[in-house]
């Protein structure tokens, strides 16, 4: 299976420059002979400050035009944007940050961000998932996939749930900084060894001023594909896309390498989680 990363510099809340700029990166992935795309977190508007139901309908436009256009390359694409807009009680109704999984011109599965980045106040522009991320068979390839966003790679209950569910691609997408580079590194490497898959995940680059606080962060990519052996997956082809900044890798991944790995370390069988309930509330 052949699978790909986008790093791209957005603009914020120019929907149509994004627009533009990630379909043009699909379609180069699909020139390559790609079958899944990971394009950033919130690529359609990154965060917008205080946004508005016009963002909101412009968000949701630009999916539903990637996704077609994904339908007529015949991949997959994994990115965040707006979610739905809901209750937020007692705060005011706040949108999602949504991952879609995009096939067959239409959204084949969707996983809200369960955790919430508080240094840029995201918890002040969008209220937070609460279900784990869905494990999806994609259409005509034998692989399950199971999205996550940015924060929750923190959190390895999140991509254990997607474990646990049958995942063997986690695809992470995210706007993760410069400055953390490392961790961003070094967690990836450990969800891939952790959950005995492959790791797609993709990362913005660029410079921009984030959330309502406006934080200021360099953003330098570090996109990856990572093994169940916890090491990278050398890419097949890196292009940079026609005249943008753009940065393109395809990686070829051989999912007979995570599932006889499972079955020579049955991690889930031996796994003692009739133990965690308990110590996770004995140590709050």
């Amino acid at each position: 299976m052949r699978v790909a990363t986008l790093e791209i510099d957005l603009r914020t809340g120019d929907v149509d420059a994004n627009l533009a700029t990630a379909l043009a990166g699909v379609r180069a992935a699909a020139t390559a002979g790609a079958q899944l795309v990971a394009i950033p977190e919130m690529w359609p508007t990154s965060f917008v400050p205080n946004a508005q139901a016009a963002d909101f309908d412009a968000s949701d436009h630009a999916v539903a035009e990637m996704a077609r256009i994904a339908g007529e390359l015949r991949v997959v694409v994994v990115g965040s944007a707006f979610g739905p807009v809901g209750d937020n009680a007692p705060g005011p109704a706040l949108p999602t940050n949504r991952a879609h999984v995009l096939a067959g011109g239409e959204v084949l599965a969707w996983y809200d961000k369960v955790h919430l980045f508080s240094p840029t106040a995201e918890h002040l522009g969008f209220r937070a998932g609460n279900v784990p991320p869905p494990v999806v068979e994609l259409p005509g390839l034998d692989v399950r996939v199971a999205p996550i966003v940015c924060y929750d790679l923190r959190f390895p209950e999140v991509a254990r749930a997607a474990f646990r569910g049958g995942a063997e691609v986690l695809v992470a997408v995210a706007q993760w900084p410069r400055s953390r580079a490392p961790h961003w590194k070094a967690l990836l490497r450990g969800r891939a060894a952790e959950m005995e898959g492959f790791v797609v995940a993709s990362n913005r680059i660029g410079v921009d001023e984030i959330g309502r606080r406006r934080l200021r962060l360099e953003f330098d990519g570090h996109a990856a594909v990572v093994g169940p052996s916890g090491e990278d997956v050398a890419p097949l082809h890196t292009e940079t896309v026609g005249e943008s900044t753009t940065r393109l890798s395809v990686h070829g991944i051989d999912l007979e390498e995570a599932r006889a790995l499972r079955r020579a370390v049955p991690v889930l069988r031996d796994e003692r989680d009739d133990l965690f309930g308990g110590w996770l509330a004995a140590s709050r």
